[in-house]
């Protein structure tokens, strides 16, 4: 009988790993939090790395202008609209068909992050906002699983691996949430596909660190890319005792005081609004029957994750299960919520 480990002999002769350590990566579980450019590519090196079990969370849907960058993606996702969660699972699976994956079509909330992260041993970002990095930093400081922060614009990136206890955290880094018109985004200053590949790889690299057992090589410091110059340093970086999340214990975004329950999306002409719809036992009864409702106001979509109704205004909306929805064709957050209020009703 062959060794399952065989496809793997590559990586088990790099002697820092080992067949020990890649015996513990295989009993090991990560949450990989965003699965766009940089997700979708550490989700990739994680599986065929032998990660043993892969959670993916994604709020959004494959479009074309994603496939530039996000490797997991085909041409026939993208017309599909097929979730991102969805969409990386079936193709990973027809990479390794040895270890586990779940995907969860879902937004990254305090209501939800204790669950998507129960029996994880290491969460990866790759997510597009900071306010999702602060609810992650906040986890993990209260439940001690280490992360690793990635972030990517234009042809340059950064990398963080936050172990509490042992590490700054991402407070440390960035204090406070920056306002929201000071940040450039992908859809204002593009991003290269090679950029992402390096950022995600470097990514995938500390999270194998961690899983395999060699927390002593993880990075102590902020990497910084830029693949344009080419040039990479790293800032040596040290907890804070002036840090109000891992110096005072500040957990704000975990407990929801800090939260946002409506975002303008990066890189779309839309806006999310947390829950449109009254809670349901039965969410899937509950989008078939409103499908049949606003089958008269537009074309109507329906598939097992959501509902799509195409207006003749040109703004489309996205009832997900459970009531989250997306108005595209709007940025301004209290044109969405008109739209959805004269769609569905106050």
């Amino acid at each position: 009988m062959n060794d399952p480990f065989d496809r793997y002999s590559r990586q088990v002769k790099y002697s820092p790993l080992g067949p020990e350590g890649q015996r513990r990566l295989s009993v090991s579980k990560a949450l990989i939090c965003g699965c766009g450019a940089l997700g979708s590519m550490i989700a990739e090196r994680l599986a065929r790395a032998g990660v043993g079990s892969l959670r993916i969370v994604d709020r959004d849907w494959v479009e074309l202008s994603n496939l530039q960058r996000q490797t997991l993606f085909t041409e026939e996702h993208a017309r599909e609209s097929t979730p991102k969660a969805a969409a990386a699972v079936q193709t990973l699976r027809s990479i390794n068909g040895q270890i586990e994956l779940e995907a969860c079509v879902a937004d990254v909330t305090y209501r939800n992050m204790s669950e998507l992260a129960a029996g994880c041993d290491l969460i990866l970002d790759g997510t597009d906002n900071f306010e999702t990095r602060f609810l992650i930093n906040d986890f993990a400081l209260d439940s001690g699983t280490p992360w690793i922060h990635g972030g990517c614009l234009g042809a340059s990136g950064q990398v963080l691996s936050i172990v509490p206890g042992q590490t700054a955290c991402f407070r440390c880094l960035v204090p406070d949430l920056p306002p929201r018109e000071a940040l450039e985004t992908c859809d204002t200053a593009g991003v290269l596909g090679p950029a992402i590949g390096v950022v995600a790889s470097w990514q995938a690299a500390e999270a194998l660190k961690v899983l395999s057992g060699n927390e002593a090589a993880v990075c102590n410091g902020l990497i910084i890319i830029d693949t344009w110059q080419s040039d990479c340093r790293i800032v040596k970086l040290s907890a804070s005792p002036n840090c109000r999340a891992c110096g005072a214990g500040e957990l704000p975004f975990l407990s929801g005081d800090i939260r946002t329950e409506i975002t303008v999306l990066c890189g779309k002409n839309a806006v999310q609004l947390v829950s449109a719809l009254p809670p349901s036992t039965d969410e899937g009864a509950t989008l078939q029957r409103l499908a049949k409702d606003l089958r008269g106001l537009g074309d109507v979509l329906l598939n097992p994750y959501f509902l799509r109704l195409s207006l003749p205004t040109d703004h489309t909306l996205t009832i997900f299960r459970g009531g989250r929805t997306v108005v595209e064709g709007t940025t301004d957050e209290a044109e969405a919520k008109s739209i959805l209020a004269r769609t569905l009703g106050s």
